[in-house]
Parts: C-alpha cells; sequence; structure tokens
C-alpha cells in the first residue's frame, strides 16, 4: 500500500466537478483507491461518498492506493491532485 497527504488547494474543495473526474480516474484501475479526512474514509470510485466528506479548500487528506496496480495508480492520482485541487 501507498500512500501520500494533501493539502486541498481548490477554492470550492473537492466539488462535484474534481470528484466525478477522480471517481472515473479511480475506476481505471485494478487497486482500490482511498480519500480519508478525520476519522472518515470512502472509496474513490464512490462519488456521492466523496462529496460526503465535504473536502473544503485548506482541509487534508490522506489518499491511500492498494492492489496490483498501485504504483502505475499512485503516480496518476498523485499527479491529478496536485493538478486539479
Amino acid at each position: 500500500m501507498k500512500s501520500f497527504q494533501y493539502v486541498i488547494k481548490d477554492e470550492l474543495g473537492l466539488h462535484a466537478r474534481p470528484a466525478g473526474m477522480l471517481a472515473k480516474q479511480a475506476k481505471n484501475y485494478e487497486s482500490e483507491i482511498t480519500i480519508t479526512k478525520n476519522d472518515k474514509t470512502v472509496v474513490c470510485t464512490k462519488l456521492m461518498a466523496m462529496m460526503g466528506m465535504c473536502v473544503k479548500k485548506g482541509d487534508t487528506v490522506t489518499v491511500a492506493v492498494n492492489g496490483a496496480d498501485e504504483d502505475t495508480a499512485f503516480d496518476d492520482i498523485k499527479k491529478f491532485f496536485e493538478e486539479n485541487l
């Protein structure tokens, strides 16, 4: 399992557009990708669950990738966060 922490920089936080893009990208991998804020963890393929976390600008989230293609998925998802959130 690989993970990283990220501070959300987007003014609107993890809102519908980037959450939808993240869910779509997460479905491209065999690995399970999760996002954690405080004590709540959700799978990134679950759009409504991610939006229900109410991630706002300045919040720190932990993203974890676990599975057969975790190296590729980790690099791609980390890049996604840096470019979109």
